[in-house]
């Protein structure tokens, strides 16, 4: 017998012979005779209910693992287009949670080689910068940025300070804001924080946004930055490197001031600060910032209040001073004579709205005082129409003031 007889006789002893060619149209079925599945055939009617059962099982596993691709595909697509809240400070966060970031700083992404160029272009010649930080809460246009930009604009000898001027953005809106109305902006990503919301007063969100901005000043001293650190509720009406003391390494605000720069009992405020980078300033905020585990639940402010005693300040040789509140004034104790105040705080104050309220009134009053003849403004005949919505009854019920620490006592226990 011939081949080809042999391969016949072998072909029709087979029970159900396979289809010599499969359309792709019937892929997910079993073998069946050799047919066109793009149009009924007149043989299916004479089609076994076993085979015609194993095409339906196999018709509705096909359209069941279609469904759930497709599902799946959807899904993850969803998750890939969702803004993350959280990231560390590898440049690869950066991209993710401020996708504009690599728009400007494609050719070196790594976040300290940013910061370092950021404040090289800000810097004065005596390598100072002048620091702020925002969130998107602060950032919105006609809210408390505009209003501290602003007085940079009316204030006396204060529009030039604006070129060593860096806004710390803590999330993409504010970053993105920042690039609109500022030269010098810089991105600052933490982990597991989103600080896009207003911060109320000591609230947990409250307490990181504080934490992680003491961290970050401790690395813009260790690159060799001296700065003039500054909440953007802060109205800047002169040049206030004037009244700063020459020798001191840290020298900051006042709640409350009582008469002497080098007093310790003074009530300091962490919202404006002036540090010179160097060995001892380093290592006092790496204690300051160390501190906030050994006092959990304080911000930053109370836990200076604590440490400010500490032997390790002495033992470092740093040398604090405490601004006057005649020229660096604020809502819990404004400064009294227009001709001498270099800033004003809106600190005492609760509420987006109520600090919004002030500051406009705040720049108003300044505005009346600059438009005066130099002998009326000598008179001082304008004064603070501040606080008004603003006071400091409406912080009382936050908690009551840190306890003062005794470290000569606990080195004894």
């Amino acid at each position: 017998m011939s081949s080809p007889q042999q391969s016949a006789l072998r072909f029709h002893r087979r029970r159900v012979p396979p289809s010599p060619q499969v359309s792709t149209c019937c892929s997910f079925a079993p073998p069946l005779p050799p047919r066109d599945c793009s149009f009924p055939s007149s043989s299916s009617a004479a089609m076994s209910p076993e085979i015609s059962m194993l095409i339906r099982r196999a018709a509705l596993i096909f359209t069941v693992l279609t469904l759930s691709a497709l599902l799946l595909y959807t899904a993850s697509d969803s998750l890939r287009l969702l803004p993350l809240s959280s990231a560390s400070l590898s440049s690869s966060s950066f991209a993710r949670i401020f996708p504009s970031y690599l728009n400007n700083y494609a050719s070196s992404p790594n976040p300290t080689q940013q910061l370092e160029e950021v404040l090289k272009n800000a810097s004065m010649v005596n390598k100072t910068v002048i620091l702020t930080t925002l969130n998107d809460a602060w950032a919105s246009p006609n809210s408390v940025v505009d209003l501290f930009l602003k007085s940079f604009m009316l204030g006396d000898g204060t529009r030039r300070l604006l070129d060593h001027l860096v806004i710390v953005a803590l999330d993409e809106k504010a970053y993105n804001r920042c690039r609109i109305i500022h030269k010098h902006c810089f991105a600052l990503v933490t982990e597991d924080v989103d600080f896009h919301q207003e911060a109320y007063f000591m609230t947990p969100h409250y307490l990181k946004m504080m934490w992680r901005r003491i961290d970050f000043l401790r690395s813009v001293l260790e690159l060799g930055y001296s700065f003039v650190f500054t909440d953007a509720d802060i109205m800047w009406f002169r040049d206030p490197f004037p009244r700063f003391f020459p020798d001191a390494d840290f020298q900051i605000a006042c709640d409350n001031f009582l008469g002497r720069p080098d007093d310790m009992n003074n009530r300091p405020n962490g919202g404006f600060n002036y540090v010179k980078s160097n060995n001892r300033s380093i290592a006092f905020y790496k204690f300051w910032f160390s501190a906030h585990e050994t006092y959990p639940g304080y911000h930053d402010q109370d836990v200076l209040n604590m440490i400010k005693f500490h032997p390790f300040i002495s033992d470092i040789g740093l040398k604090i001073r405490f601004l006057d509140t005649a020229y660096f004034g604020g809502l819990c104790e404004p400064s009294q004579d227009l001709n001498l105040v270099c800033t004003m705080h809106v600190n005492c104050c609760f509420g987006m709205d109520s600090k919004l309220h002030d500051l406009k009134i705040m720049l108003q009053d300044w505005r009346a005082f600059m438009s005066l003849p130099p002998d009326l403004k000598n008179e001082s005949i304008i004064s603070w129409r501040v606080p008004q919505n603003c006071s400091l009854d409406s912080l009382r019920h936050f908690g009551s003031p840190p306890p003062e620490m005794d470290f000569q006592q606990e080195e004894e226990d």
